[in-house]
């Protein structure tokens, strides 16, 4: 099983960044990769259970499903149902935490999953670079932040 971590530390509050990543359904306002994004079935984004179907800049689907939604831990939780690469039991975590000398947004981005061997490389950089990295860097832009 492969495992991918990245973290950043964000200039703004922790209010003001789960504003943002909170929304389940909002990654297409500000993910790079992400060009639309629906909750099926009608659901609210933040309930458990909840499953997105999006597309991608390069017109691919993918469907995952929220797990996991704490406000208190501003955290949450999500897995892959359907993709076009070889992401198996991708589970992902995301968790936010006070940075509290400075009011600054700690940023942790985690996910594990399964695919075959001679992918390991090219997934775990896929997962890390142009999942993950690109996210940061699009929050950043997002709220206006220095990079």
């Amino acid at each position: 099983m492969a495992k991918v971590i990245r973290s950043t530390v964000l200039p703004a509050p922790i209010e003001v960044v789960w504003d943002v990543l909170r929304d389940f359904n909002g990654h297409d306002r500000w993910h790079p990769a992400v060009a639309s994004s629906e909750i099926e079935r009608g659901r609210d984004a933040d309930r458990v259970g909840s499953i997105r179907r999006f597309k991608l800049t390069d017109g691919s689907e993918l469907r995952e499903q929220l797990l996991t939604l704490s406000d208190a831990e501003t955290a949450y939780s999500y897995c892959l149902f359907d993709t076009p690469i070889p992401l198996f039991n991708y589970v992902s975590h995301l968790r936010l935490m006070p940075v509290t000398d400075s009011d600054h947004t700690f940023w942790e981005w985690e996910g594990r999953f399964d695919t075959p061997a001679d992918q390991h490389d090219a997934m775990v950089r896929l997962v890390g670079t142009d999942i993950y990295e690109a996210g940061f860097g699009a929050i950043r832009t997002h709220l206006g932040l220095e990079s």
